[in-house]
């Protein structure tokens, strides 16, 4: 338990970008009936200037969504403040139906919903001033991901081997591993004359550290009638992508995903763009980086693809989001 109220703090710190107080047991625990003792620890905190009571599921127990929406509607009612359901996954089905009915979740390294406090995640990230720490340049970013998602895991990896794969400079490699030290991502060390970078943290805790400082790759979109020439060189991207690996209908127009250097090609093969869309007509998204980091693959990475819609208010798409997470690596 401790260790789950450990990352609901660390989880809320790292989304809200503010200092969360140390959780506290919950005094009026005692007067829940047994049942709900045994099957949830109470702990309280204040967060956004508002007390909320933690009941975060024990163990191996697993409960019903009726049920968790019961109980905590007991606890709130002792309480007479907001009373929010943790636990350390959901799938995203459940996650649908707690979204539906209001209550309040929070899944840490995954997804926060309080309704009470007029708050969800993509809310708050829309709202919130811009972070300070600065964001990773697009060919750091782009490294990082590859190397995150890299199969088989290697915490230790060679910059100029990756990043050759990429077509960047040593010059720019040796910008990214400055970036990606500074920020705390990787260690630097040498071996001869080689440069390596070593994760000394699991993929997914990297993943999560390094989110205020990575950006959507998505400069701007375009509408095209493109030729087969063109397409070949895009990734599947957005809506698309996303139809592909979750349970999302097929966009009304595919959308695909290329370079600077692709989307010149294009240009200088006579591809223009489109002041709307027409029949026939393709979505470009025109990348910071390739979005070819997965070779061989249909469609942009999931990380890049998770950044490029994180904003997106709908939440069918946040859903969508969601069964895509569960399909990362780790």
């Amino acid at each position: 338990m401790k260790i789950l109220a450990s990352a609901v703090r660390q989880y809320l710190q790292d989304v809200l970008g503010l200092p969360t107080p140390e959780t506290k047991p919950w005094v009026r625990a005692n007067e829940l009936p047994y049942f709900l003792r045994d099957a949830f620890q109470f702990s309280e905190l204040e967060l956004l200037g508002q007390p909320v009571v933690l009941a975060m599921a024990r163990g191996e127990q697993r409960q019903s969504l009726s049920e968790v929406r019961t109980w905590l509607e007991k606890v709130r009612a002792l309480s007479g403040q907001p009373a929010v359901y943790v636990t350390e996954a959901l799938a995203s089905y459940e996650r649908k139906r707690l979204i539906e009915q209001k209550v309040p979740f929070i899944v840490p390294g995954n997804q926060l919903y309080l309704p009470d406090l007029g708050l969800d995640l993509r809310e708050y990230f829309r709202q919130r001033p811009p972070a300070a720490e600065a964001a990773l340049s697009p060919s750091a970013q782009a490294l990082l991901i590859a190397a995150l998602l890299h199969q088989p895991w290697q915490a230790e990896w060679q910059p100029s081997s990756m990043g050759s794969t990429l077509g960047y400079t040593a010059m720019t490699l040796s910008r990214v591993v400055k970036e990606l030290t500074a920020a705390g991502l990787a260690a630097q060390y040498t071996v001869g004359r080689s440069r390596w970078l070593r994760m000394e943290h699991p993929p997914q805790e990297i993943w999560e550290r390094a989110r205020p400082v990575l950006r959507t790759p998505v400069k701007r979109t375009v509408w095209v009638l493109p030729d087969g020439a063109a397409r070949r060189e895009a990734r599947l991207a957005g809506l698309s992508a996303l139809a592909r690996h979750s349970m999302l209908t097929e966009p009304k127009w595919p959308v695909y995903a290329l370079g600077t250097f692709d989307w010149k090609a294009a240009v200088d093969a006579g591809i223009r763009e489109l002041p709307e869309p027409v029949a026939g007509a393709h979505q470009w998204q025109l990348w910071s980086y390739s979005p070819a980091l997965l070779p061989g693959a249909a469609t942009v990475d999931p990380l890049s693809l998770i950044l490029s819609l994180q904003d997106n208010a709908d939440d069918r798409i946040q859903i969508a989001l969601d069964e895509l997470k569960e399909q990362l690596p780790w």
